[in-house]
């Protein structure tokens, strides 16, 4: 039977009805160990206590009451952030790509406030921010854009991880009113800029008045051993924005600045009708606290995790690479390997596949060490028969 929803993604035949910790379950009762956890949402696992109960309170007594008024909770949230963040100032959304439109229209507005008259961003190649005009313009992927044009003006691209680039631009364009970038590019197959490379990007920013805006809606939320990974960097941007994992299946975004950019929005610069209410804050005020009880056991699980992939797939021909950091790890193989997503649904494991030829991994961060074993166990008899497959010759779990 034909559904009724837009036909805008390519489903799995396969429809979760529960979820527990780091387990989801069909209608038949199949489990299936989830590797994703929701692209990066559900960092606390399924149906996590304290998170559930918040909920339920929050649901007894006010959903919504408009930002026309003071909300306790979304202050008790801001403060909170702001604590974990360093930063000083906090606008709420409901997901990463308003967020990251939030942070846009700050440059913008900044640029003018320097008298900037067509303010420009530098955007990365293979980025991807979301799918609102701008977002889906900062981002960095023809084939998302195509069909969307005219896009939106005002942004500048350069190559992730090249300072030489953004030093040239800095030379040549004196438009320039801040930088965007993710930690790691996450959609574009979990991939790290060089080491240091935070750092110069800062320091350019500092030299040139640019604002620094970092898109930490994958990594962020202890996703990566730190509640930022900005954070494990030494740095401070001036503009940090997270969603996806702050809310754990609730739709939250949030824009953070620091003092240095906190008073650019003035009251009817910028607004949102559901954005930081109070059943979303309450949500994912009790997220920020666990994710601070977890501390650093994403990158505790990571190191774990990683280790293992790389005992159990050595000197497997079709893996080109295993990178990550925390619990955000990316297995590059030969070739596509979209077809792994659904011969995982079948073996138990929930995983995806980005950039075509990228396996990427987001478990739930409070995966026990057995659990992630099982995980690592599971994905390495994936790959392992993928091999085989490429290469005609049998598939082994010797290194298991």
């Amino acid at each position: 039977m034909k559904s009724s929803v837009m036909n805008t993604y390519l489903r799995q035949h396969v429809e979760f009805t529960h979820g527990r910790g780091a387990w989801l379950y069909d209608a038949a009762g199949k489990a299936y160990l989830d590797g994703l956890s929701g692209i990066a949402v559900c960092g606390l696992g399924h149906a996590h206590p304290a998170v559930t109960q918040a909920i339920a309170d929050q649901a007894g007594s006010l959903l919504h009451a408009s930002n026309l008024f003071e909300i306790g909770v979304q202050a008790e949230l801001a403060d909170a952030l702001c604590r974990v963040s360093g930063m000083a100032g906090v606008f709420f959304g409901n997901s990463g790509a308003e967020a990251n439109e939030a942070a846009i229209k700050m440059a913008r507005l900044y640029g003018h406030s320097r008298d900037v008259h067509t303010p420009s961003i530098v955007v990365m190649d293979a980025a991807f921010h979301g799918r609102t005009m701008a977002t889906l313009t900062a981002s960095g992927n023809r084939k998302i854009q195509t069909g969307f044009e005219p896009l939106v003006a005002g942004f500048v691209r350069a190559p992730y991880g090249d300072m030489g680039a953004l030093e040239n631009i800095a030379q040549n364009n004196n438009q320039v009113v801040a930088v965007m970038l993710e930690p790691i590019q996450g959609e574009a197959g979990i991939r790290m800029p060089p080491a240091g490379y935070l750092a110069e990007v800062r320091r350019l920013c500092d030299a040139r008045g640019w604002l620094m805006i970092l898109d930490e809606v994958q990594t962020g939320n202890g996703r990566t051993g730190s509640f930022f990974l900005y954070q494990q960097e030494g740095i401070q941007p001036d503009i940090v924005t997270t969603a996806k994992g702050l809310g754990n299946g609730v739709p939250i975004g949030a824009c953070l600045a620091a003092a240095s950019a906190a008073d650019i929005f003035q009251p009817g610069n910028h607004g949102s009708t559901f954005g930081g209410n109070p059943l979303a804050c309450r949500a994912a005020l009790t997220v920020v606290r666990e994710i601070e009880a977890l501390g650093p056991r994403a990158q505790v699980l990571g190191e774990r995790f990683v280790e293992r992939l790389r005992q159990g797939l050595r000197g497997l021909e079709a893996v080109r690479d295993i990178r990550g950091r925390g619990l955000m790890v990316g297995i590059e193989l030969a070739g596509d390997c979209s077809a792994l997503v659904a011969q995982g649904l079948a073996a138990g494991v929930v995983i995806n596949v980005t950039a075509g030829s990228v396996m990427r991994l987001l478990p739930p961060l409070i995966m026990s060490d057995e659990e992630i074993d099982l995980l690592a166990d599971r994905v390495i008899s994936l790959i392992s028969a993928h091999d085989a497959a490429l290469t005609g010759r049998a598939a082994t779990t010797a290194a298991l």
